[in-house]
């Protein structure tokens, strides 16, 4: 069987790569001060980014919900419309390298970590 390609985190902030493969941003919410032009974002799946209201509850007390947060934005991902998303971001994974970006300061505990964990448990 073969392997998935790498999937990689970046924030959105850093300078694209040509190792980046396929720049994905997992965020509901364009990136403050950042224009779309320079982000060099190659697909925007909002559908799969964590909801507003999980968002704003996460950010209230990071730390003390993270392992909270994970359990529920893994919910999230297995419903719709999110799930088609997922599908999609599979498919992507399965081509070539995948760069998975986030706008958040805290690169330890941010959706995109959740995000490459449950896409990495998929053969």
């Amino acid at each position: 069987m073969a392997r998935p390609h790498r999937v990689a985190l970046k924030r959105v902030y850093a300078p694209a790569s040509p190792d980046d493969g396929q720049r994905v941003l997992d965020e509901r919410l364009w990136p403050r001060g950042l224009r779309k032009v320079e982000a060099g974002v190659d697909l925007w799946l909002k559908e799969i980014a964590p909801s507003h209201v999980l968002r704003r509850w996460f950010h209230e007390a990071p730390e003390a919900r993270w392992p909270a947060f994970q359990e529920r934005y893994r919910e999230e991902l297995r419903a719709a419309p999110a799930s088609a998303a997922l599908v999609e971001l599979h498919r992507l994974v399965r081509a070539g390298p995948v760069t998975l970006l986030f706008a958040a300061r805290d690169q330890v505990r941010n959706s995109a970590v959740v995000l490459k964990a449950v896409v990495e448990e998929v053969p």
